[in-house]
């Protein structure tokens, strides 16, 4: 454990979640990414991830459970995976890698001009 997990949470779980999940928390499961799960005896439910701390990284099924919408877990009620769906990608905002749109002030082109179906707004005199 890095000494700085101890005073935030940026780093990975505090001292006081690594308390509870000891000491009142039951594991009741894993996901691909390493994330692991736990539940109270009183019915709390919470995750420990693998690394960043990133809600995103929670999987569908595990969301679900951790909401509360079902009470079986991914492993004991799978999900049918949809055609559409893709993997788990990180969130690029505020990388090099977001999205940067033409006219961006982000990006360094100059914005087209208006075409003629544009009028700009002006106050009455």
């Amino acid at each position: 454990m890095a000494l700085g997990s101890i005073f935030t949470w940026w780093h990975g779980p505090g001292l006081g979640t690594r308390l509870t999940s000891w000491r009142t928390g039951r594991e009741v499961g894993r996901d691909g990414y390493g994330n692991v799960y736990f539940e109270s005896k009183r019915g709390r439910r919470w995750v420990i991830y693998n690394g960043e701390p990133e809600a995103s990284r929670v999987p569908p099924e595990w969301q679900l459970w951790l909401r509360r919408t079902v009470d079986a877990t991914p492993d004991r009620l799978p999900l049918k995976p949809r055609v559409w769906e893709k993997p788990w990608v990180p969130n690029p905002t505020g990388t090099p890698a977001a999205h940067r749109p033409s006219g961006s002030l982000a990006v360094a082109a100059t914005r087209a001009k208006t075409t003629g179906d544009y009028e700009a707004w002006t106050p009455d005199a």
